[in-house]
């Protein structure tokens, strides 16, 4: 895995991807004899084999065998919509396949913690490892645990572009909300981000932003959250008591309740003073006061492809650009909390 090292002594499959220039999978195939492998490239990665010393895992060898029916999963956050929502759908899509799931979840997102679970999942028969976590530091830790030639996809965070992931579209989807804002005539767009180290939540502050500029439009200051309906609630209480605030990106929809909470206590209507749009369509947007406009990014779907694109890995057919699988388009779910611009 290019830019991620599992070690310095011995060589591990990294090592030799490095010296014969080409991806893991590569590596995992020629190790495990697949097809699909111009002759070539097979020579070059078998020289950079014996120039290395390099001695593949034999249980990871076993595992690209699909010797075993399970897929693991590495999630952090799983109470939260959006990882929980992909739990689902990796689980509905592996057992299409034929595959149970085993999950782990660390204690803690420190890297010490993040490493025992990635390598107690790892010591389990799996044939695969799914890692669900929106932080590059922790989607690194993760890798860096796991076993050299176990085939492995990430969700949303990776530490390079050698590990195929499977993203949501944050910016397009950013960009959904405060386009419909601005259409809707409100001269700019407040934005409650989520937490800093998150990759999906400073995403969405970065294609708010580049909309707004787009648009000729001055960008606020961001008002930072942390995804929790009270994080919200203290952002909804400090931008009542601004001046001109029209109009909200929420960056999540819980945050998005605890703002309409706040706006409402401070006599603030929504959306006659206030339109508000918030991110993931949680179950209950649709029964909020008002009815939440919101962006629907299909975690579900992320989870699918993950499986999708994890089962291509073990069977050698995995792209060596695995910056390649398709991101998932969100769509703009138009409900009662955006109105036009008052005045």
């Amino acid at each position: 895995m290019a830019g991620v090292r599992r070690g310095r002594r011995p060589a591990v499959i990294g090592d030799v991807a490095r010296l014969s220039g080409v991806s893991n999978q590569t590596v995992s195939r020629v190790i495990n004899e697949r097809p699909n492998v111009r002759e070539e490239t097979r020579r070059r990665v078998l020289d950079a084999i014996r120039q290395l010393d390099y001695r593949p895992n034999l249980m990871a060898r076993g595992l690209v065998r699909r010797q075993a029916h399970t897929i693991g999963v590495i999630s952090f956050d799983s109470v939260l919509f959006g990882p929980a929502s992909t739990l689902l759908g990796i689980g509905r899509a592996a057992r299409s396949a034929g595959y149970g799931v085993t999950i782990a979840t660390p204690d803690s997102s420190d890297r010490g913690s993040i490493a025992k679970a990635t390598t107690d999942l790892a010591s389990h028969t799996v044939a695969g490892v799914i890692i669900v976590f929106v932080s590059r530091a922790a989607a690194t830790s993760a890798l860096l645990s796991l076993p050299a030639g176990l085939p492995a996809v990430a969700v949303e965070a990776s530490p390079d572009d050698s590990v195929p992931t499977v993203r949501v579209d944050q910016a397009e989807g950013a960009r959904m909300a405060v386009e419909h804002l601005l259409g809707l005539g409100h001269s700019t767009v407040w934005h409650v981000s989520g937490p800093r180290e998150r990759m999906d939540a400073q995403a969405r502050v970065e294609a708010w932003r580049a909309t707004l500029e787009r648009a000729g439009r001055s960008a606020p200051p961001v008002v930072p959250g942390d995804w929790s309906a009270e994080s919200g609630y203290r952002a909804g209480l400090e931008l009542a008591e601004r001046q001109g605030v029209t109009a909200v990106f929420a960056a999540n929809d819980h945050m998005a309740l605890g703002l309409l909470r706040a706006l409402s206590e401070r006599g603030v209507r929504v959306p006659r003073d206030v339109s508000v749009v918030g991110f993931d369509d949680i179950p209950e947007a649709g029964y909020l006061i008002p009815p939440l406009t919101t962006v629907r990014p299909d975690h579900e779907e992320v989870g699918r492809r993950s499986v999708e694109t994890l089962l291509r890995l073990m069977d050698g057919d995995g792209r060596d650009d695995a910056d390649d699988v398709p991101r998932v388009v969100p769509t703009l779910v138009r409900r009662l909390s955006t109105a036009p611009a008052p005045g």
